[in-house]
């Protein structure tokens, strides 16, 4: 089991690490290209309506054609997307690739989180989980340091990230375990969760907003800051990489004092270091607000989604996980555009303006549902941990819960495993 872990885990890793280089590499390109900042809020705002469109419509290429097949097309799509942005530098191209690599990314996802979800047990699950979490964090941040290997003006990085994608084909390919069938419940309308977890939805859409505008215009920001490419890969790195320390404190103090409280102070404490990252001057002292600021704004993701598990019942957590995830991606769509608006207006510093004032409502609307925002200590369900800087199938954070897929063994030699989720059908 765990060699095919490792091989997953290792196909996913390269995934995220070209995808934290391409991410920042195109804000830095579109600098060089003298593309402005609302221009550039769209092309960032593509990419997440392509993993939006991926989320909901990708998985109906992969029971089509099967997992490898699948992952295959959309490893080749990706890889392509992203040798075609040196050879036709034109905003609205770019908007047409970043549309097609956010697609074939949510795809990629879906195939790996399948995989993955086959391979665990109810006793391994959550050791699957966090190792899942450390690989999403640690190859994000480090796809950034990348960028120091060459010229973003050049052909050579754009190279890199295609090389990479296009190597993250190879685990995949080669392992001998069966991926898993995927069997859909019926999606729930987002206005539905909103009727039942307010809180967590408006949480959700926010943590779109801001999460989005970090990943697609942290490294404008930098530029026009005058950092050096070390400089901005660090900034990057540090702000991305952090949202991993404080995931599982805040998880555990989430468990025994609520959500709701949480959700009140740590936008809080977000919207201080944005303004934090206003004033300050010195690349040491930004350094330290966006190690402080991602540490802290990650871990709403995690907080909202559980919110909404509290308020829901046990048997609709697939369709919870589905409703989430187009509220996330709504946010991460409109998200750029509106912080690249900021920018427009404000200058560099609008990234952070943007940021405060999504927090500040995030913050308003939670003090606004005092009493409904975390539910009862006996409906809380335990914390999971969930990336804010990806948006995924949710596949696997859903069998983190406590309702366990169940898996339904093959008939024959040529027949593949399947999992089966509770159903809200009455």
């Amino acid at each position: 089991m765990y060699k095919t872990l490792v091989s997953i885990l290792f196909s996913y890793g390269l995934l995220l690490l070209a995808n934290g280089l391409f991410a920042t590499l195109l804000g830095v390109r579109t600098q060089v290209e003298g593309f402005s900042p609302n221009l550039v809020g769209f092309i960032v705002a593509a990419y997440f309506g392509g993993l939006l469109l991926g989320g909901v419509f990708a998985d109906r290429v992969v029971i089509r054609v099967g997992h490898i097949r699948s992952f295959a097309a959309f490893a080749s799509l990706m890889s392509a997307s992203a040798l075609m942005h040196p050879i036709v530098v034109d905003p609205y191209a770019w908007m047409l690739f970043r549309i097609i690599a956010g697609f074939c990314m949510a795809g990629m996802i879906i195939v790996t989180e399948s995989w993955l979800n086959e391979t665990a047990t109810n006793k391994t699950r959550g050791k699957i989980l966090s190792m899942y979490m450390i690989t999403n964090y640690f190859a994000a941040g480090c796809g950034n340091f990348l960028l120091t290997v060459g010229d973003p003006s050049d052909f050579g990085l754009f190279s890199l990230a295609s090389i990479i994608f296009s190597m993250a084909l190879v685990p995949v390919l080669l392992t001998r375990t069966k991926a898993p069938v995927p069997v859909h419940a019926a999606r729930m309308q987002v206005w539905d969760l909103y009727r039942i977890a307010p809180l967590g939805v408006v949480g959700v859409f926010c943590c779109g907003l801001v999460n989005s505008s970090i990943n697609g215009l942290g490294s404008v920001f930098a530029t026009n800051m005058g950092f050096d490419q070390q400089e901005l890969a660090t900034f990057m790195a540090i702000m991305i990489m952090s949202g991993l320390l404080l995931q599982w404190p805040v998880g555990h103090l989430s468990d025994r004092i609520g959500r709701g409280p949480l959700l009140v102070y740590i936008p809080l404490i977000v919207t201080l270091a944005a303004v934090w990252q206003l004033y300050v001057e010195g690349f040491a002292m930004v350094l330290l607000g966006a190690g402080f600021l991602g540490a802290f704004v990650f871990t709403l993701y995690s907080l909202s989604a559980a919110t909404a598990n509290d308020m829901a019942s046990s048997n609709q957590r697939v369709q919870v996980a589905g409703a989430l995830l187009i509220t996330y991606g709504a946010g991460a769509v409109t998200g750029p555009v509106v912080a690249g608006q900021f920018m427009g207006h404000f200058g560099p510093q609008g990234l952070f303006l943007h940021i405060a004032a999504v927090e500040l409502v995030l913050c308003s609307f939670a003090i606004l549902l005092w009493r409904r925002r975390a539910g009862s200590p006996a409906r809380r369900k335990p914390f999971v941990a969930v990336p804010g800087t990806q948006s995924t199938s949710n596949q696997l954070y859903v069998a983190a819960h406590e309702e366990q897929p169940e898996r339904v063994e093959p008939s024959g030699e040529d027949d593949e495993v399947q999992w089966t989720y509770p159903s809200t059908d009455e």
